[in-house]
């Protein structure tokens, strides 16, 4: 693994909105058309390897930027202590990962917790996900039912 500051660029040189098995638009032939095609190379959901709505090169990058830095800091480590550290530090959030629970009305769906933030040095930070996570008009369940369904009590 080299000692990788910023993700390596993945971006093509070109980029054509145009698909090689349409031909266009009906009326302009060799013309993208947005309303039936949409913006470009879109990506319905939020993984991280997915490709960004458009096609700007930053963006690519950016989508890799933070498993780059975390490559960077476990690199770090096992030159520095050995291989053990890093093996530590994955068991330990997975531990964190997989033992945390919060019900929903605390607003525990689908996100990292305290625990998880701590082992990767986000406590102290606040990102746009954190406070806007798209749900905020979805009804959320009791604390009461979401536990009982946790216990498999229904």
């Amino acid at each position: 693994m080299a000692m990788r500051i910023a993700p390596p660029s993945s971006h093509t040189s070109s980029f054509s909105h145009v698909k090689s098995s349409t031909s266009g638009a009906p009326s302009a032939p060799g013309l993208h058309d947005t309303l039936r095609a949409g913006v470009g190379p879109t990506s319905s959901s939020n993984t991280p390897n997915a490709l960004p709505d458009s096609a700007h090169p930053l963006e690519s990058r950016l989508k890799n930027w933070e498993a780059t830095q975390e490559a960077l800091k476990m690199e770090g480590y096992r030159r520095t202590f050995g291989i053990a550290e890093p093996i530590r530090r994955g068991m330990e959030l997975k531990i964190a990962r997989e033992g945390e629970w919060r019900p929903a009305v605390l607003g525990g769906v689908g996100r990292g917790g305290v625990h998880e933030d701590i082992l990767r040095g986000r406590d102290t930070e606040i990102a746009w996900e954190d406070v806007f996570v798209g749900d905020e008009m979805r009804s959320v369940p009791g604390f009461h039912e979401e536990l009982e369904r946790k216990v498999k009590m229904q």
